[in-house]
């Protein structure tokens, strides 16, 4: 494959994935034949209310869970449903709730380190300078490395968290609710941290929220998951200006207003769906 071939392959695709649970007496269908690609470089959205089926993909890039049928592919090649330390170290995850994400027993440089330790990212030496790097890459003091997680206000958890996944330096972070445990300052404050280390570092996001207005500054393209099913796809000002599906209006109608111009765009839209 030459150069160019190469550039334009996204590095995240989703063939028809589906998946599939059992309970004891039926089987529950959380997501239906899903196709989707994730460019290099890009913030990829999925938007969508609880049970949804985001957060069953985001589980299915991760390695978590297996598709029932479809297939995932990293870089052109096929993800396996069993994970290889590699493919592990290339996707990595920021949850939603930075408290109960980092264990309380270990001082903030411990977490750092581990992720360190468990994909044999440096020396010794190494790996303590490269905790007080990545700390002030998220805008924490070095010295932040000393103290427990009980110790930081929830935004600074969450950058620690943020930290933690760029240690083994990944290809794609899985970004899941990262901002809905903060307050409004703190949310735009690391909105922000995430869209300069995306193009810092290039990496590629995967987006996860159930609020569209959230991903509005930060996402270049916003894909719509209702009851499983992947109902609407196009760039962020598309979707906001010209949604196609009642669900996104929806999802659109009940986002805070704070500006006048959110208002009239409110307005449109909702009045787009009352005729349709």
């Amino acid at each position: 494959m030459n150069d160019a071939a190469a550039d334009i392959r996204p590095v995240l695709e989703a063939r028809n994935v589906s998946k599939v649970f059992m309970t004891a007496t039926h089987e529950v269908k959380a997501l239906n034949a899903v196709s989707l690609t994730v460019s290099r470089g890009e913030c990829l959205a999925i938007v969508g209310e609880s049970g949804s089926g985001k957060t069953t993909f985001a589980n299915m890039l991760l390695g978590i869970y297996p598709p029932s049928t479809g297939e995932l592919f990293l870089d052109g090649d096929l993800l396996p449903a069993r994970r290889t330390l590699p493919l592990r170290r290339a996707i990595q995850l920021v949850q939603q709730n930075p408290l109960s994400s980092l264990n309380p027993r270990r001082t903030v440089g411990a977490s750092l380190r581990l992720a360190l330790d468990v994909h044999d990212i440096g020396d010794r030496e190494g790996r303590k300078t490269r905790i007080g790097g990545l700390l002030e890459e998220v805008g924490l003091p070095a010295d932040f490395a000393d103290r427990y997680p009980s110790a930081l206000s929830g935004g600074q958890r969450q950058r620690v968290a943020i930290a933690r996944a760029l240690a083994c330096e990944p290809e794609i972070l899985v970004l899941d609710e990262p901002t809905s445990a903060l307050d409004v300052l703190v949310q735009a404050r690391v909105l922000q941290l995430l869209d300069e280390l995306r193009h810092r570092r290039n990496l590629t996001y995967v987006f996860i929220t159930h609020d569209l207005g959230v991903v509005r500054n930060i996402a270049d393209r916003v894909s719509v998951f209702e009851r499983g099913n992947l109902v609407e796809q196009a760039g962020t000002e598309e979707i906001f200006e010209r949604p196609a599906n009642a669900y996104t209006r929806s999802l659109i109608g009940a986002i805070p207003i704070i500006t006048d111009d959110e208002e009239a765009l409110r307005k449109k839209v909702m009045e787009k769906n009352s005729a349709g």
